[in-house]
């Protein structure tokens, strides 16, 4: 799915990006179709939430099947089954309650909220352009942890494809004794146990690991 590089200074310019990366997906679907996939896994995080709603994410899965025949997945999973595998919500009445780390917070809450989770805390991890995210360092991703966990989180996401935090998430887990959720391996899950394919995965969090 090809962008520009564009400035990212506003509002403003981050929902232009979105518009083009959103205008795109049809293309990319048709230019990989000729490496014979047999699934769709959509690795743009944003593009997932955007519209603000749960019916969002299906109307894009719906998009890839029409333009391929294939099913696919994307980050939606973790609003009901990725966080509920690893214990991050309550079975009881309360709201499940979570810390967030990413590059947009709005949309993010909308489809959250649906599925009875709550953000408390959240953290920011603004780039200068897209292509800027993918050179954050691992001090700026543990820096960004330690600010928003607290004991009134029961789990954290770290939600922006391009944010390099897989490995550190698997860290973070034994360091604070709770999910860290990433996005990439959370999706990559939720793509291998939908279409049959039950391999562990090592060194990228616990949801690949154990479940």
């Amino acid at each position: 799915m090809v962008i520009d590089d564009n400035p990212v200074r506003s509002d403003a310019d981050f929902e232009k990006q979105l518009e083009e990366i959103n205008a795109s997906l049809e293309a990319a679907v048709d230019r990989v179709m000729d490496a014979k996939p047999n699934a769709f896994i959509l690795g743009i995080s944003a593009l997932s939430v955007w519209g603000g709603t749960p019916e969002w994410g299906e109307e894009l899965k719906r998009r890839v099947r029409r333009g391929s025949g294939l099913r696919c997945a994307c980050h939606d999973f973790f609003r009901c089954r990725g966080g509920r595998a690893q214990g991050a919500r309550r079975e009881a009445e309360d709201r499940g309650h979570g810390a967030l780390l990413s590059v947009y917070r709005a949309a993010f809450e909308g489809v959250l909220g649906a599925h009875g989770y709550e953000i408390v805390r959240f953290c920011h991890m603004r780039g200068k352009s897209p292509a800027s995210y993918s050179v954050l360092t691992a001090k700026d991703m543990i820096d960004a942890v330690k600010s928003i966990d607290g004991d009134d989180v029961e789990a954290l996401v770290a939600f922006g494809a391009n944010l390099p935090f897989a490995k550190l998430a698997d860290e973070a887990e034994r360091w604070l004794d709770k999910p860290v959720l990433q996005v990439n391996a959370t999706t990559y899950w939720h793509a291998l146990r939908t279409n049959g394919i039950a391999d562990k995965i090592y060194g990228y969090g616990r949801l690949l690991s154990r479940f």
